[in-house]
């Protein structure tokens, strides 16, 4: 990802106390350079940008403040003379990442990246659940709504009824109404009718005070399933209520990440890759990390994307970009510093792409939104929520949620999709600038950095939407995130073949570390880290591996020696770089770890297969595999 005007800006990092209710950071002010410092524009040169501006409002004109306008123009007259400071900033925060992900720098600058990883897993996933619960007291209010329709139903039927009761008696004759009355002494013949008369008008009674009582209760059960839809209906709004603010929290926590540790943050993936994907994972980290140095040297801290919706009111210091045909880019702005021009993204988009980098190496995991995997739609909708931009993961709920942009506008952090003339909307990615996009794609197996070559289906989620617009294609089938075939079912599973390479001839390279010189399929060995981390915070250790990728040459080996448990050479889903065989407990039968292995592998798409099992043909414990593979 090249640093060029569209480039993306960082969160400022303290994680600070937050405001007190009521008030708002002070606002932004523009820069006044002092005396021998560079004269800068206020239209083409704007100056850089010190302090959250406050919440724009409809009454309240923008203002100035006199003591942060000497302050800034201090801070530009060091940085028109701190080349070497920047360029000894860059060097640090730019250089590639080592193999397990990390960057040069502060100890306390990691440790606040850390804190501020686990603080906004948590503000996400209490998000999440907030919208959940949300979702559930639709449906219990759904339902106590159909119930009250057919409750209601039920009184207009017992009403009607017991009405035609009343219209029957109302129409009966006195000696109808009383048969009793019309005993005699004198006609005894006719007492056997009377009293049969009788019971008919006692039982005709009995059946109207029947039905005025099953009216009443109808009645009182349509009254009951109203109030409890009504319940329903304002837990929901609380839910949602509480989902919101979670958000607000979220934002006001991204406003004031300083860039050195969004830097940090975006580096905290340990997730292996292939050695050519690793590279150019690294690549694109150390040019996001590097502009966030620059960002960090340059005491800019982006402003929120509320601030940054119209180009003709942007905070003080800051002027609009403009695209190559000299229109304004809407949701980002551009700053002067250190002798170049900078695009200002806004504080949400700098999270957003530093939470996706974070996960880099992470596996592809159909539907899932982390954190032990992703689906595409999984991987943004955890970024941008990460960022307090709440997006569901469903492709046409991202597209719905953002304003398209045109090719020329496009900047870092937009959702680019990918579309498919059946299935419409079929992958999303975040923008990286060229033509590189960060996604959890089902053709890299895991997040990565990736090109699209068309660009042409995008949308910016940090602007307001107008009016929704319908995706450039619509489809009637799930999205496949750029699976290249459909996923395998019990009957057809996936073959383990993959990249036209022969079982157990599978370069080095392409495959990926996962400890003591074993190696997996980069997927599978993503996938085999997340598993072996939670395995050792239950047992205080990662798990104990013996063997994983087998070439061909060592399948043959081991079936020359061990013929009766060994595949045929050229069959073994070792030779695919999908199975390690286990130690540590993990071996034996019976052992807790065993256990553990049995309950929670599965959730790490590794399974154990039923031949390898305790009643199976070949029982083998320690033997595991990655998916659902052709035996």
């Amino acid at each position: 990802m090249a640093a060029p005007r569209a480039q993306a800006a960082a969160p400022r990092t303290r994680v600070p106390a937050r405001p007190p209710a009521g008030r708002a950071p002070a606002r932004r002010t523009a820069t006044v350079p002092r005396a021998g410092a560079p004269r800068t524009g206020t239209a083409a040169r704007p100056g850089t940008t010190g302090r959250r501006p406050a919440p724009r409002t409809t009454s309240a004109p923008r203002t100035r403040t006199p003591g942060a306008v000497r302050a800034w123009g201090r801070r530009l007259a060091v940085l028109a003379g701190t080349t070497l400071a920047l360029t000894t900033v860059l060097a640090a925060l730019a250089q590639p990442p080592t193999e397990a992900g990390q960057v040069p720098g502060s100890s306390d600058a990691l440790g606040q990246a850390q804190a501020t990883a686990a603080t906004l897993a948590d503000a996400t996933s209490r998000y999440r659940s907030a919208l959940a619960a949300a979702t559930a007291f639709d449906t219990q209010a759904q339902q106590a709504r159909d119930a009250g329709a057919a409750a209601r139903a039920a009184v207009a039927t017992d009403r009607a009824a017991v009405g035609a009761y009343a219209a029957a008696a109302y129409r009966r004759s006195a000696q109808e109404r009383w048969p009793l009355a019309q005993l005699s002494l004198t006609t005894p013949g006719t007492t056997t009718d009377v009293l049969h008369a009788t019971g008919l008008a006692e039982r005709l009674s009995d059946e109207q005070a029947a039905q005025v009582a099953r009216a009443g209760t109808a009645a009182v059960h349509a009254a009951t399933y109203t109030d409890t839809a009504r319940a329903a209906e304002t837990a929901a709004a609380d839910a949602r209520r509480t989902a919101a603010g979670v958000l607000l929290e979220v934002r006001e926590l991204v406003a004031a990440l300083d860039p050195a540790v969004s830097a940090r943050w975006a580096g905290l993936g340990t997730s292996p890759a292939a050695t050519a994907q690793q590279g150019r994972n690294a690549a694109a980290l150390a040019d996001w990390q590097g502009y966030l140095g620059q960002l960090a040297t340059g005491g800019i801290t982006p402003p929120p994307a509320a601030d940054l919706t119209d180009p003709t009111d942007l905070p003080s210091g800051l002027a609009p970009l403009r695209d190559a045909s000299g229109a304004p880019v809407a949701g980002v702005a551009s700053t002067f510093v250190a002798g170049r021009t900078l695009t200002v993204l806004p504080a949400e988009t700098v999270a957003a792409v530093s939470a996706a980098f974070s996960q880099l190496g992470k596996p592809y995991l159909a539907d899932q939104s982390g954190p032990d995997g992703y689906g595409c739609g999984g991987l943004t909708s955890t970024a941008w929520t990460a960022a307090g931009v709440g997006l569901g993961s469903g492709l046409a709920e991202q597209w719905a949620a953002g304003t398209p942009v045109p090719v020329g506008q496009l900047q870092v952090g937009d959702l680019v999709f990918s579309t498919d003339a059946r299935d419409g909307l079929d992958d999303v990615g975040l923008y990286l600038g060229g033509t590189s996009v960060l996604s959890a794609s089902a053709d890299r197996w895991q997040v990565a950095v990736r090109d699209v070559t068309d660009l042409s289906t995008a949308v910016r989620v940090t602007v307001p939407v107008a009016t929704p617009t319908d995706p450039p294609v619509t489809g009637t089938g799930a999205a496949t995130c750029g699976a290249t075939s459909a996923p395998g079912t019990a009957a057809q599973p996936v073959p383990p073949a993959w990249g036209g390479l022969a079982n157990g001839q599978i370069p080095r390279d392409q495959l990926c570390p996962v400890g003591k010189g074993q190696r997996l399929r980069c997927d599978a060995a993503a996938a085999y880290t997340a598993m072996s981390a939670a395995y050792a915070a239950t047992f205080g250790s990662p798990l104990c591996i013996t063997d994983s990728y087998r070439s061909l040459d060592a399948q043959v080996d081991a079936h020359h020696r061990k013929p009766a448990i060994t595949a045929v050479p050229g069959t073994s889903n070792h030779g695919w770089g999908l199975a390690v065989d286990l130690c540590g407990g993990v071996n034996v039968f019976g052992t807790t770890q065993t256990a553990w292995m049995q309950a929670n592998a599965a959730h790490y798409g590794w399974v154990h297969p039923d031949w390898a099992q305790a009643d199976g043909r070949n029982p083998e414990p320690w033997h595991w595999e990655y998916g659902h593979l052709i035996s």
